[in-house]
């Protein structure tokens, strides 16, 4: 089990503000993941992984790919109270979920 979060590198998020956004697209997916699935990716260690992205369209590129393979996932969109306007679409996780499928939609991205 594998969950991999896409964030934007085109937004000069700061580290404070990355590291929000992960943990929002993270536990976004999560909530969205079948109690089977849940119980196993928990017991098994949580496995994240954090990618880089260049752009909105990237998000949603991977967010629909996900859907198709029918894997959890979940696009963030800021609230505009620090450093971006609200509804800026920042990052996308995906899973968690079999490692390979998970792979299939974001294997060919860099580590963040």
């Amino acid at each position: 089990m594998k969950q991999v979060i896409a964030a934007r590198t085109d937004l000069g998020m700061g580290q404070g503000k990355l590291a929000a956004q992960v943990a929002h697209a993270s536990l976004s997916a999560y909530e969205d993941t079948d109690p089977k699935t849940r119980k196993a990716w928990k017991g098994g260690g949580q496995k994240k992984v954090v990618v880089k992205v260049d752009g909105e369209s990237a998000l949603f590129e991977l967010a629909e790919a996900a859907r198709v393979k029918g894997l959890p996932n979940a696009v963030i969109r800021d609230a505009g109270h620090t450093q971006l306007d609200s509804g800026t679409a920042t990052t996308v996780a995906v899973g968690p979920g079999d490692e390979e499928q998970v792979d299939g939609v974001t294997g060919h991205l860099s580590l963040y």
